[in-house]
């Protein structure tokens, strides 16, 4: 890239992560935390509690912690084949846990309570989709240990472990997250590595699709294992390459990723599994389209091979047309969302999310009211440079990109507003403020 008024490159290439094997996925799962914040502590210290107070042996045990993601672009374009870019944020789940000497699997979430201890043997859970399961967390834990089963890989070592979350119910990808722990957790305490590190990421995916019966992509998971902390992840979905973007890179001014903050918005509603949303419904027209076209709708590429499409199918399929309009458009606007990361250039990224958002809104018809309340709301606060809903539609959480002291107004901004728009989540919402950080970390010697 030739240099600017405004940008010089100051950094080194960004580091490349694809095909490395056996032995980068086991430092994946081994690799330590080198320093715990005031949220790992609190974290941990609730978790020895909970072990106590169900009889779970977690003493002299390690921690996993795995982060939340913001999605930056495309978002709903990894089931049609664009590439992506996101960070992973400081929302995060965390899992103490030891072996306990036995095949047993014993298992406690204070995030569902109700639920009480879960105990298992591996390669004896329900089979996919079973209705006894539909309703409870323990589909999760299921699900890791018939993927990994189905993978020939060895579960038979028993652990204890305990779970705790602060990542919103809609949006952040708490699911992804708890599943990229369990995995990494059953592979660590039974000695298991894989073929291909992406493998980590396949698998993840086919827990929820294949077990659960939800049809997510791979792009939560991938901004979530592959997180680092102040850096972007970049997949290219065409040939599966993996590569961190420091964010102003190619500015002169670097540390401007101090100036500005990741907000999740939380509507404190309770979105349905993406099996019962607008997502497969979404997920569904756009596989339709896609074998009607022979391609990907992230194919078309250029404006006349979109006028194309529009001539051939925008009366007889109008819905679908709308669908691609706004793939279309975003990933045409991926590519400036990426030079704007590199050169620090906070402004022009915050007005792609917003552009986006209208596109998801107006176009891919998957957002709610009270996500659109959200970001009405905070439209309106200056230091908001974009603003959209997140994830997976309906319900949830909406986020937006905004200047770091702006933060304060938008708190205040929301909690005056919200409540009069939506009563019945008066007293749920929450307004989140987010770091980049890494995706995936383990704590020793703190049980």
């Amino acid at each position: 890239m030739a240099p600017s008024l405004y940008s010089i490159r100051m950094a080194l290439p960004a580091v490349v992560f694809f095909g490395l094997g056996a032995a980068y996925a086991y430092k994946s799962i081994k690799k330590k935390a080198s320093k715990t914040t005031s949220d790992d502590l609190a974290a941990i210290k609730k978790l020895k509690k909970l072990a106590k107070e169900h009889g779970l042996d977690i003493a002299g045990g390690s921690v996993r912690r795995t982060s939340s993601r913001f999605c930056l672009g495309v978002e709903h374009g990894d089931y049609n084949g664009t590439p992506l870019f996101g960070v992973g944020t400081d929302r995060f789940i965390w899992m103490a846990y030891k072996p306990n000497g036995t095949d047993k699997i014993r298992m406690y979430s204070d995030n569902f309570p109700d639920d009480g201890v879960i105990t298992f043997q591996s390669g004896k859970v329900p089979a996919p989709l079973s209705p006894q399961t539909s309703f409870t967390w323990a589909r999760f834990p299921f699900g890791v240990d018939y993927i990994l089963n189905k993978a020939k890989l060895k579960t038979t070592v028993g652990f204890d472990a305990v779970i705790y979350g602060n990542i919103p119910g809609g949006g952040m990808s708490r699911s992804a997250s708890l599943t990229l722990n369990l995995i990494l957790t059953v592979l660590e305490v039974n000695k298991q590595t894989v073929a291909d590190d992406f493998d980590i990421v396949t698998m993840a995916q086919a827990v929820e699709n294949v077990y659960i019966g939800s049809p997510c992509g791979l792009l939560d998971q991938i901004m979530i294992y592959y997180a680092k902390e102040g850096m972007g992840t970049f997949y290219d979905a065409a040939n599966k390459s993996i590569k961190h973007i420091p964010f102003a890179e190619d500015s002169l001014f670097p540390w401007l990723q101090n100036d500005f903050r990741i907000v999740s918005l939380d509507t404190g509603t309770v979105r349905p599994g993406l099996d019962k949303s607008t997502y497969k419904i979404r997920r569904t027209e756009c596989d339709t389209f896609a074998g009607m076209l022979g391609h990907p709708l992230a194919d078309v590429k250029t404006p006349a091979d979109y006028q194309k499409v529009l001539d051939k199918y925008q009366v007889s399929h109008p819905a679908l047309c709308e669908r691609l309009t706004y793939i279309y458009h975003a990933h045409e606007r991926f590519y400036r969302l990426m030079e704007a990361w590199r050169e620090g250039d906070i402004a022009t990224i915050g007005n792609i999310f917003r552009l986006d958002g209208h596109g998801l809104r107006d176009e891919y018809k998957i957002s709610g009211p009270e996500l659109e309340t959200m970001c009405d709301i905070v439209r309106c606060v200056p230091g908001v440079l974009g603003e959209r809903m997140l994830g997976g539609g309906d319900k949830g959480a909406a986020g937006c990109i905004a200047s770091s002291w702006a933060v304060p107004r938008i708190e205040r901004m929301v909690a005056q507003a919200y409540p009069k728009c939506h009563p019945n989540y008066g007293d749920k919402f929450a307004v989140h403020s987010c770091k980049m950080v890494d995706g995936v970390l383990t704590f020793q010697g703190l049980l």
